[in-house]
């Protein structure tokens, strides 16, 4: 009788897989992604009316532009004015402009300037951050415009 009791018991069920982690899996997932995901939202504050192109060439990486918006503010007391704007912050003074990008460049070897100007800018401004620009050491500078309206 003793034999008999050590004997295998056969199961006509197949094992099944415990689906009591999946919940803390997909948690974990959900926590990644949200972590890692990164949101860019940048309050432009001054206008700019692109002025067309008809030949563009498209930036597939945009991780490496850093935008620079020259133009009009869209509001405030001074409205009208030409300001100058890197992400969200305004620029007070030119020579902020240098160290600004050449600590972007620091981090970013690769760095493309976009500048994004409005058409009714005057080209004084414009050839001041360029100068800026210069003199931090991008010299990778893309100028953005819109596609010209074909009639």
């Amino acid at each position: 009788m003793s034999s008999e009791r050590f004997q295998k018991k056969s199961s006509d069920t197949d094992p099944s897989i415990t689906t009591a982690s999946l919940p803390d899996i997909i948690f974990m997932l959900l926590i990644f992604f949200m972590v890692t995901t990164v949101l860019r939202e940048t309050d432009i504050q001054v206008r700019t009316r692109l002025p067309e192109a008809e030949a563009l060439t498209k930036i597939d990486q945009k991780r490496l532009i850093s935008y620079v918006y020259v133009g009009p503010l869209k509001t405030g007391e001074n409205s009208g004015e030409t300001a100058i704007q890197i992400d969200d912050a305004l620029i007070e003074n030119r020579a902020a402009i240098r160290t600004i990008m050449y600590s972007k460049l620091q981090e970013q070897p690769k760095l493309i300037v976009s500048l994004k100007v409005d058409r009714e800018s005057p080209m004084r401004i414009v050839n001041e951050v360029q100068q800026e620009l210069r003199e931090a050491g991008t010299l990778r500078i893309n100028y953005s415009s819109s596609r010209e309206a074909t009639s």
